[in-house]
């Protein structure tokens, strides 16, 4: 999976070690604010490939996602999906945009996530949990520079060895 048409290697490398990151045990309070690993390095990718990654990748890492923690299927898949729509249909405007805005941005396609992936557990009749459901917004936007840095540097060095 590297150069040509193809998902860049770094992708699923990098999409496999959030999923680790989601499941990773934390101390009970720490853990509620874990923030969406898989979301934010589905957003990073979909901004810098959005002609390869897109919402079918998103799909399939939901899917994983809803196996590891034991949700109900479909349930982040959904969600994840709809993330990278709306990343790539930004993604022109969201590289140019200095990175505190993008984590303002990253801040809507957090609470979207989380809000669409509550929706299966009020049809179900599961009770919505706490406040501290959304926790993870504003956890995710804070690492976000983290994350965008962490993924470019990984980027550019693999670009590099393409040429």
């Amino acid at each position: 999976m590297s150069g040509g048409a193809g998902i860049p290697w770094p992708v699923p490398l990098s999409l496999l070690a959030a999923l680790a990151l989601a499941i990773v045990p934390m101390p009970e309070g720490l853990a509620l604010l874990r923030p969406e690993w898989v979301a934010l390095v589905l957003i990073y990718w979909a901004m810098a490939f959005p002609q390869r990654i897109g919402v079918f990748t998103a799909f399939v890492s939901g899917l994983l996602l809803d196996v590891l923690l034991g949700q109900l299927l479909g349930q982040n898949a959904v969600a994840m999906a709809l993330v990278a729509y709306l990343t790539i249909q930004l993604h022109s405007r969201l590289r140019v945009y200095p990175v505190w805005q993008q984590m303002i941005v990253v801040i809507g396609l957090i609470a979207l996530y989380k809000l669409v992936a509550l929706w299966p557990q009020g049809l179900t009749g599961l009770p919505p949990g706490t406040p501290w459901y959304w926790a993870p917004v504003l956890s995710s936007a804070l690492v976000w520079p983290l994350i965008f840095v962490l993924l470019r540097d990984v980027r550019k060095r693999w670009l590099l060895h393409l040429t």
